[in-house]
């Protein structure tokens, strides 16, 4: 591989790890964490907030990677950051639990795993 190639394959990965870290790496603490929230004794807006982020992830991937077929893949990649960037920031500075949800969801839509794991470019 070239440097080129090795720099663009280490870039896909990490974008795709970061994904997969904002999937899973809420996991082991979140039950716990979600007890400081207002609202973080209901069970069902516990799981809401822990599975929202993966339904809005599915339900955009179709959209992703047809965006990325149609527009090419980085600006669809570079989008997709920016929304995830936005939701992390959301989900950081949330005040109760409805907004940790909402934060969630705004992650998972910047989640753009369809146009990293996508055809190349021609």
């Amino acid at each position: 591989m070239t440097a080129l190639e090795l720099r663009a394959s280490f870039s896909l990965a990490s974008i795709f790890g970061l994904r997969m870290l904002g999937l899973f790496l809420i996991l082991p603490v979140f039950a716990i964490e979600a007890a400081r929230y207002p609202g973080g004794d209901d069970a069902a807006m516990v799981g809401l907030a822990m599975g929202i982020y993966g339904l809005t992830q599915a339900m955009l991937q179709f959209v992703y990677g047809l965006a990325s077929d149609r527009l090419g893949r980085k600006p669809v990649i570079v989008f997709g950051l920016l929304v995830f960037a936005a939701g992390s920031l959301m989900a950081a500075w949330a005040p109760s639990l409805t907004w940790l949800a909402m934060g969630r969801a705004v992650q998972g839509a910047g989640a753009v795993s369809a146009a990293v794991t996508g055809r190349p470019d021609p």
